[in-house]
C-alpha cells in the first residue's frame, strides 16, 4: 500500500482556505510526474526527505518560494509546498494581498504549460473565425453540458482559429463517443459539430470513418486533461472549465502576448 494520498484527497485538502487566503493540509500526491532534470543542493535534499516520507512517489519540480520560506514542489498536477525538512507539506493556494493574484495558480499554470504548436493539430476539427491569426484549442465532450456552455460564449469571441480535440468522457456520458465518431464521419465536421450543439441534430451516416478518437484520449491523458472543456492557449497555458466570453477573450489576448514574449526571448 502505497503512503501517497489520492489526488481525490488533495483536491478536497484545497478546499480549505485560511484568512490572508493560505490553506495548510498535510498531504501527498500520487503518480506524479518525473522530474526533467537532476536537483541539486538545497532542492536534491528536499527531494530525498520528500522520498523518504512518502515512499513510492515520484517528486516533480522544487524550487524555493519567495514566500515563508518554503519549497514549492509538483506532485503531479498538484503545487505543494514544504519546509527544507519535508516535516510538513501544505496544499492549497497563496495569493498576493496587495495585487489579488493567485500565485499559486499563476505557478501552476507556468509549470504545466505546453508548446502549442507541439500539439497534433491535424487530429482535430479546426475553425476559423474571423483572420483566424489568434489560436485555440478545446478538449470537448459532446455531451457535456460545459462544453455545451462553452460553445455559446465561444460565439461572441472572433479573430481566432478553434482546434477542437474530442475527448469524450466515457464514465461520465457512455453516448458521446459514438456521437463524436459520428461527428467526426461527416464530410463537414465543424458544421457538424456547430449543428449537434445548437439542436441535438446528428449526421446520417455509420460512424465508421477512421478516427483519433484513440489518440486524442492518449494526448489528453499525457496532458493530465481530466475535465472538459479543458483550453489550451497561444503560450501553452492550460485552464480547465467553460469561461466566460469575457474572460476568454482576456485569456485569448494574454496567451498570445505570452507567446510572443517567449518567442522573441529566444531570439
Amino acid at each position: 500500500m502505497s503512503s501517497a494520498i489520492p489526488k481525490t484527497v488533495l483536491r478536497l485538502a484545497a478546499t480549505l482556505v485560511l484568512a490572508g487566503g493560505a490553506m495548510l493540509a498535510l498531504a501527498a500526491a500520487a503518480e506524479p510526474p518525473a522530474s526533467t532534470a537532476p536537483l541539486t543542493g538545497e532542492p536534491a535534499q528536499v527531494k530525498k526527505f520528500l522520498e523518504q516520507r512518502f515512499a513510492g512517489a515520484t517528486i516533480g519540480s522544487i524550487a524555493k518560494s519567495p514566500y515563508f520560506g518554503l519549497y514549492e514542489v509538483q506532485f503531479d498536477d498538484q503545487l505543494v509546498y514544504t519546509d527544507a525538512k519535508a516535516t510538513y507539506v501544505f496544499v492549497g493556494n497563496v495569493y498576493d494581498a496587495v495585487t489579488k493574484k493567485n500565485l499559486t495558480e499563476a505557478k501552476q499554470r507556468e509549470l504545466s504549460r505546453v508548446a502549442f504548436d507541439s500539439l497534433p493539430l491535424q487530429l482535430a476539427m479546426k475553425k476559423v473565425k474571423g483572420n483566424g491569426q489568434r489560436k485555440l484549442a478545446v478538449f470537448s465532450d459532446a455531451d457535456c453540458p460545459f462544453c455545451a456552455r462553452l460553445e455559446k460564449e465561444l460565439k461572441g469571441i472572433d479573430n481566432v482559429t478553434i482546434y477542437t480535440f474530442l475527448f469524450p468522457i466515457d464514465q461520465l456520458h457512455p453516448d458521446a463517443a459514438r456521437k463524436s465518431r459520428l461527428i467526426w464521419c461527416s464530410p463537414d465536421r465543424v458544421k457538424a459539430w456547430d449543428a449537434f450543439f445548437e439542436s441535438g441534430a446528428l449526421p446520417k451516416n455509420n460512424g465508421d470513418c477512421d478516427t483519433p478518437l484513440a489518440a486524442t484520449t492518449e494526448l489528453g491523458r499525457k496532458m493530465r486533461v481530466s475535465a472538459t472543456p479543458t483550453l489550451v492557449f497561444a503560450d501553452g497555458s492550460i485552464v480547465p472549465g467553460a469561461l466566460p466570453a469575457d474572460r476568454l477573450e482576456a485569456e485569448i489576448a494574454q496567451g498570445e502576448a505570452e507567446a510572443a514574449r517567449l518567442a522573441a526571448a529566444k531570439k
